[in-house]
């Protein structure tokens, strides 16, 4: 699960700049600044910031007072370019000058301020780092006679986005257990005839992993990340286009299985000596288009969201069915592997993609991180399918012994319980926190008491003798 911590190893914290033009209503719009708490502290809500008329000038560097005319600067709230000089050397001169508030803007990102708190004892105007783009825009959405204030408004405990990441994590990974039981429960009825029963192993087109093609899984995924950091700029494009392929296939599976219990509108047509539904054909122009506008307009943060979730269920909801585990074992290997792999690429690397494999929400309570580069509350589809891929096992296990819904049921509620653990340790550290680090072990744990208390393990372990001889 991302979250964006403060990063107080540098005393380094994102702020809001909140800026008013002149026109009648007063326009105004907020943007994100960082700034260094060993040096000064802002208000923390706006209603006790104080406004000053913003001086912009970027022309200039403010590394000599000589740069600036006498006077232009009193009172006022400077914004000048980084660089060529100490943040320092910067304030001392903007202090001296009058100024009430330095704004340096950036045109790279906005790293932490590195000068001592000693050094700044004497200097008493907050300093902030801005990006420069924002200055430009705040240019030209609010005009020239600007007033700006900064505030730091404290990062919420809880952001309500998190309870709609939890349905949707939830209600993805029971619903995918129960169809995969679905279409396990249809192969038990089918019949015995050997012929019936090959053309519906091919029809279904399920794949089962064993512990060979775990540990490859796993060491693919080890790779496929590591060749991310180094060449991104290319890759990511390489993964925009999987996702949309992938995804467009699995929500078409998903909707085809729900109009396949329609009964009406079945008229087909003759097409390579196949009769196709008409339905059909539409429903997979539907989802190749949703899939493409996604593409298009991915980075649209006001409604592309949503089309990503919807096409990011169905994905989940598709791998989950498709994916089999065939018994107990592999799922211990593969949750164990992935665990190890979840807390290492979370907690030891800097580097987190920014790709679409993720189920995002924008974030319900305004702060600093909503601005600077985390609007969105994240859960990675990992955190869905790993776990989900062991409720489906639990699921058909179920179905395959006639245990009613034991496994089943109380395998997804140890996920929901890991999942709401989650968020508690989120809340409490500030940091983004592997979500497999508290999902595997309530799912694994839970499973293994169900199968011990009905002593069953055994057969949990290795997977039924139906599954043993249908798929050897």
């Amino acid at each position: 699960f991302r979250r964006r911590p403060v990063r107080s190893w540098s005393k380094l914290y994102e702020g809001i700049l909140h800026a008013s033009g002149s026109g009648v209503p007063p326009v105004t719009k907020d943007y994100c600044i960082v700034y260094n708490s060993n040096w000064i502290s802002l208000p923390n809500s706006l209603n006790n910031a104080t406004f000053r008329t913003l001086e912009n000038l970027t022309s200039t560097v403010l590394c000599n007072s000589s740069e600036v005319p006498s006077g232009l600067m009193k009172d006022k709230a400077v914004v000048v370019m980084r660089g060529n000089c100490t943040f320092l050397e910067k304030a001392r001169i903007a202090q001296r000058s009058g100024a009430k508030m330095l704004l340096i803007a950036s045109k790279a990102r906005l790293a932490p301020p590195s000068d001592n708190k000693t050094d700044f004892e004497n200097v008493t105007l907050p300093v902030a780092l801005i990006r420069y783009n924002d200055i430009v825009d705040m240019q030209l959405t609010l005009g020239n006679d600007i007033n700006v204030t900064l505030y730091s408004p404290p990062l919420p405990e809880f952001d309500c986005s998190m309870v709609v990441i939890f349905l949707i994590a939830v209600f993805t990974v029971a619903l995918g257990g129960y169809w995969s039981g679905v279409a396990e429960l249809e192969n038990l009825k089918a019949t015995a005839s050997p012929g019936e029963r090959e053309t519906r192993r091919k029809k279904e087109e399920n794949v089962t992993f064993t512990p060979l093609t775990v540990i490859l899984f796993v060491v693919i995924c080890c790779v496929m990340l590591v060749l991310l950091y180094f060449f991104y700029k290319w890759l990511v494009y390489v993964i925009i286009s999987v996702f949309c392929l992938a995804s467009a296939t699995s929500l078409y599976n998903c909707l085809a299985a729900l109009i396949g219990e329609i009964p009406f509108g079945q008229c087909r047509i003759t097409c390579c000596n196949k009769n196709i539904e008409v339905r059909l054909i539409f429903l997979a122009a539907f989802c190749i288009a949703a899939a493409v506008v996604w593409a298009v307009f991915r980075n649209e943060d006001r409604w592309a969201w949503i089309l990503q979730d919807i096409l990011g269920v169905a994905f989940c909801l598709n791998f989950i069915k498709t994916l089999k585990m065939p018994n107990f074992k592999s799922c211990v290997i593969l949750l164990g592997l992935l665990l190890l792999y979840d807390v290492f690429f979370v907690f030891i690397t800097p580097f987190i993609t920014k790709l679409p494999v993720v189920i995002r929400v924008p974030r319900l309570e305004y702060s600093a991180a909503t601005l600077c580069d985390m609007p969105f509350s994240l859960l990675g589809f990992g955190d869905i399918i790993v776990p989900g891929l062991l409720v489906a096992y639990c699921r058909r296990f179920d179905v395959q012994t006639s245990s009613s819904s034991v496994y089943y049921i109380s395998c997804t509620i140890a996920y929901a319980v890991g999942m709401v653990l989650t968020f508690i340790v989120l809340a409490l550290m500030k940091m983004g926190q592997p979500a497999l680090l508290y999902l595997v072990p309530c799912t694994l744990i839970t499973s293994s008491l169900v199968a011990w208390r009905r002593k069953e393990m055994k057969k949990f372990w290795k997977g039924s003798s139906y599954q043993v001889g249908w798929m050897s």
